[in-house]
């Protein structure tokens, strides 16, 4: 086969796997290693200290597998319609909120059985010696970077790869091989001079279009940060307690796009801590019911002590809403 053909097998063969979305970029540096580079430097990445560390792999993808010629870039849509409030129903117990990509089963074991499945099936498939290197979220490579050169996306003003049919809400995940392999072309930005992104953001963590401070997310800042948040963030973030979707609900690109095909992205059942959470739950929990409660989910990431200071930020900043209404 000719690069073109065996292209076209492969992103067939991801499609076949489970995808929703699949095309390949060049292993070459990133478009952006400069401003990247200046990123970490300034200290914008916060307590993600993994980052720094392995900077040089992140902005040249080649060097996470010798003879690399291609990443195969994938996208898993987890969008999904919220369930309504139900605070109505439960006498008025304070809860809070939960990004989407974690209302479901942990996506890093959903993604790597649909890439693994992927990989399985290039061996099979393609009669040539091939090497691949399976990768969702854990392994040192800027997916977005990667999504964007392929073009699967572009990347958006609040940071994110957006898609034309697919918006915003979708999981990336990368198979680097040594293929060779036609890349892609790099997609066309539609973000024009739309800025709700930007006016959006609770505590102002994009700081110019295509820019992010970390140390100013909310997800960020409920995910990742270990230590204390300072009083002035900590009062804007809402009733968050596990990630945001702020700057993704108010994306126009994000008003008409498909539901997940994927079951195991959505709430898995009444009962499910996602996407309201008891705050008073959250906040008593022994580190047992942490464990049980979020089985099999991506919201392990979040320590006990995390929990508690995330639900007692969120009832505060509930109850001064409150009293301000």
């Amino acid at each position: 086969m000719t690069p073109s053909e065996r292209s076209r097998h492969v992103l067939d063969l991801a499609l076949d796997a489970g995808f929703d979305l699949a095309a390949i970029a060049p292993v070459e540096s990133i478009r952006r290693a400069q401003y990247y580079i200046e990123w970490l430097e300034a200290g914008r990445h916060g307590e993600m200290e993994y980052l720094r560390r392995t900077r040089d792999v992140r902005v040249n993808p080649a060097r996470l597998l010798d003879g690399a010629r291609a990443v195969i870039v994938l996208a898993d849509s987890y969008w999904q319609k919220a369930s309504p409030h139900p605070s109505s129903k439960d006498a008025g117990e304070p809860r809070g909120r939960i990004a989407r990509y974690a209302w479901g089963r942990d996506y890093h074991r959903v993604m790597r059985k649909k890439l693994d499945r992927l990989a399985e099936a290039m061996r099979a498939t393609i009669a040539e010696p091939l090497q691949v290197r399976c990768c969702v979220d854990t392994a040192p490579i800027i997916e977005r970077e990667a999504a964007a050169a392929a073009g699967l996306g572009w990347i958006g003003k609040n940071t994110l790869v957006v898609h034309p049919r697919l918006g915003s809400f979708f999981f990336l995940g990368a198979v680097v091989t040594t293929l060779d392999l036609e890349p892609g072309q790099p997609m066309t930005d539609h973000c024009g001079t739309c800025r709700r992104c930007l006016d959006a953001c609770p505590t102002g963590a994009l700081t110019a279009p295509y820019q992010m401070d970390a140390r100013r997310c909310v997800s960020y800042l409920t995910i990742e940060h270990r230590s204390d948040i300072p009083g002035d963030l900590a009062a804007r973030m809402g009733d968050w307690v596990y990630g945001c979707d702020v700057c993704q609900e108010v994306c126009p690109r994000n008003r008409s796009i498909p539901v997940t095909r994927e079951p195991a992205y959505e709430v898995q059942d009444p009962d499910a801590l996602a996407p309201w959470p008891v705050l008073t739950e959250v906040a008593h929990w022994s580190e047992a019911q942490r464990q049980l409660r979020l089985a099999g989910s991506a919201m392990k990431r979040a320590s006990l002590a995390m929990w508690h200071r995330n639900a007692a930020l969120a009832a505060r900043n509930k109850a001064s809403t409150a009293a301000t209404l």
